[in-house]
């Protein structure tokens, strides 16, 4: 009973780094990572499901846009999570504080995190200055120590990106061993996510296929027609919302030159429909901008090949600036939208 007693509650942290110096150092980074990855989701979120009062204003330039803001999205998510481990090392003797509740200020302080920031600014400011009081800063010592766990938070902060980030940065895909996609893996050397026989797909006779464009004037092409128009090659990234993309020669039919034959206003919207029976994104809407954008085809051709099944044969939309999943493959119908 007497060694119980003698135990003391909550336990002692010895730990010379759990101090607020080495949290706010931490935090800067986890800070600066989540930001970007907060302000590139919210990107994303837009451009895959943009609100109808912005539908017609997301802009088709710069054409590697997309595959920038979801590259850098997916990259610094997974540079948080070191960082948050090593953010919550430095903080977690504070979970043993006792009593849990010692005023008001800390009360809100746990609510909530705006809170938090607020009352606790004096303090976070002097933290992030270079030069803080005496009593907040790591004996001379201890310097070394923490220069070391900085480092090597950094180093695992590095690692994990580096071996993740060629999946969209493709100068570094020999190193791609943590991503869920490798660049150049897949039909004709690019991914895909999903086949066509996931998307209830088969087997496309040429001779079957007809395109219908639904317009003021419409019309119906065949294969054969479709390959018959001018046809233009583009070189545009395909982004996936994975983090994963890569740059391709796609060889198509103009949509612009599509609605003009239609007789499509300037200003007029397009309803993009599969041919695919099961799965998400099997009708994709596009704004004028991205429309009447000339890089923007249905493209029967990838990298000089006619397109695999997988990558939508017959016919495939690629567009700039735009999100892999709203790229709808196995194209049958186009609508204008008025």
């Amino acid at each position: 009973m007497g060694d119980m007693r003698s135990r003391t509650f909550p336990p002692a942290f010895k730990g010379r780094l759990h101090d607020p110096r080495t949290a706010t150092s931490i935090g800067r980074w986890l800070g600066l990572a989540f930001a970007v990855c907060f302000v590139t989701g919210l990107i994303s979120h837009v451009l895959q499901h943009p609100p109808g009062w912005a539908a017609d204003d997301l802009p088709s330039r710069p054409v590697w846009g997309y595959r920038l803001t979801q590259g850098l999205h997916v990259a610094s998510g997974i540079a948080a999570i070191p960082l948050l481990l090593a953010k919550l090392w430095t903080v977690y003797p504070r979970l043993f504080a006792w009593p849990p509740v010692r005023s008001v200020r800390h009360a809100l302080e746990r609510l909530s995190v705006a809170v938090l920031v607020g009352v606790k600014a004096p303090e976070i400011r002097a933290h992030w200055s270079r030069r803080s009081p005496g009593t907040l800063a790591l004996p001379e010592e201890d310097g070394p120590d923490r220069r070391s766990l900085l480092a090597a938070v950094a180093a695992a902060v590095g690692a994990v990106t580096v071996t993740t980030v060629g999946q969209s940065f493709t100068p570094l895909k020999d190193l791609d061993l943590l991503a869920p996609r490798h660049p150049d893996h897949g039909p004709q050397g690019l991914p895909v996510n999903r086949t066509a026989v996931a998307a209830g797909v088969g087997a496309i006779p040429a001779e079957r296929y007809r395109l219908t464009v639904a317009g003021p004037r419409p019309y119906t092409l065949t294969l054969d027609e479709l390959r018959g128009l001018p046809q233009h090659e583009v070189e545009l990234p395909i982004a996936c919302v994975e983090g994963w993309s890569k740059s391709a020669h796609w060889t198509g039919v103009r949509v612009v030159d599509l609605l003009e034959l239609a007789g499509a206003p300037p200003h007029a919207r397009v309803r993009v429909v599969s041919l695919q029976t099961r799965g998400g994104y099997r009708v994709s809407e596009m704004g004028h901008e991205h429309a009447r954008d000339p890089l923007t085809l249905l493209a029967l051709r990838l990298n000089g090949e006619e397109l695999s099944p997988d990558h939508g044969y017959p016919v495939r939309l690629i567009a700039p600036n735009r999100p892999g999943v709203l790229q709808t493959k196995w194209v049958g119908r186009l609508e204008v939208l008025t």
